[in-house]
């Protein structure tokens, strides 16, 4: 699935070519009606965590509300005059490019109030930069809920509600980096090092397209999906929980 640095990417990148416009709206597949947003402009293109929301000027629904799930990806093309690939649920086309949503899990259009309470139910975001003097208190709202949860770290950290925007990849990799068993509850210092981590790896990420846990290395990972640890070489360990695949190394996250 997407994490929260490539729906925060496909934000900016539509924001920058799309928003303060009327785009163009139509749905190939046609499981999509694009009609309450016919004329619209679009205001902007907003990233929660794994969530994207369009937000349109004037009358009617405010807002398409997009999850890409398991399965769903953007194709983008600067010439809007090709045709859009079949199965394309949502194709959004302004004077220079086009961008066509294929596969989602969700394409709806939504209210005020149910983005509102959409938004409202997800945690705080690393990727969602707070004014200076409000850092702090979303830095103590992430530790705060990230120990509240009670639970393995692990299951804490793909839980939405706890933080938004962390998946599998990023959660192995930051717990290897803070050293963090993933089996276990974790302490207001452990939840603290976990955040700042975050915050500082998942910008270049975005700039990047990808999971980038060493900037020194863009392409490989710690222990996401590899046989043996790369700092040690000791067997990545694996196993299920809450059915999904955890991987830590055994020695370097006691």
């Amino acid at each position: 699935m997407p994490e929260g640095h490539l729906i925060t990417r496909y934000a900016r990148q539509q924001e920058a070519a799309l928003g303060g416009r009327v785009v163009r709206l139509d749905s190939p597949q046609g499981r999509f009606d694009p009609t309450p947003f016919a004329g619209r402009v679009l205001r902007d293109v907003q990233a929660h965590g794994k969530r994207l929301f369009y937000g349109f000027e004037g009358p009617g629904p405010g807002f398409i509300h997009v999850h890409l799930g398991l399965r769903g990806f953007y194709l983008h093309t600067d010439d809007p005059d090709l045709p859009a690939r079949g199965g394309t649920r949502l194709r959004l086309t302004g004077p220079h490019d086009a961008f066509s949503l294929v596969a989602p899990m969700t394409c709806e259009a939504v209210d005020t109030a149910t983005h509102d309470a959409l938004v409202a139910a997800l945690g705080p975001d690393p990727l969602r930069p707070a004014e200076p003097d409000g850092a702090p208190a979303v830095r103590a709202e992430a530790v705060r809920r990230l120990v509240a949860a009670g639970a393995p770290v692990a299951t804490a950290l793909t839980d939405q509600s706890v933080w938004a925007g962390i998946g599998n990849a990023w959660r192995a990799e930051l717990l290897f980096l803070a050293g963090i068993d993933p089996a276990r509850a974790v302490t207001e210092d452990e939840a603290g090092r976990l955040w700042d981590l975050a915050v500082e790896l998942l910008e270049p990420a975005v700039e990047a397209g990808q999971v980038v846990s060493d900037p020194s290395a863009p392409d490989e990972r710690w222990v996401y999906k590899r046989e043996t640890c790369r700092r040690c070489d000791a067997p990545v360990r694996r196993w299920t929980l809450a059915s999904r695949v955890v991987h830590a190394c055994p020695v370097e996250q006691l």
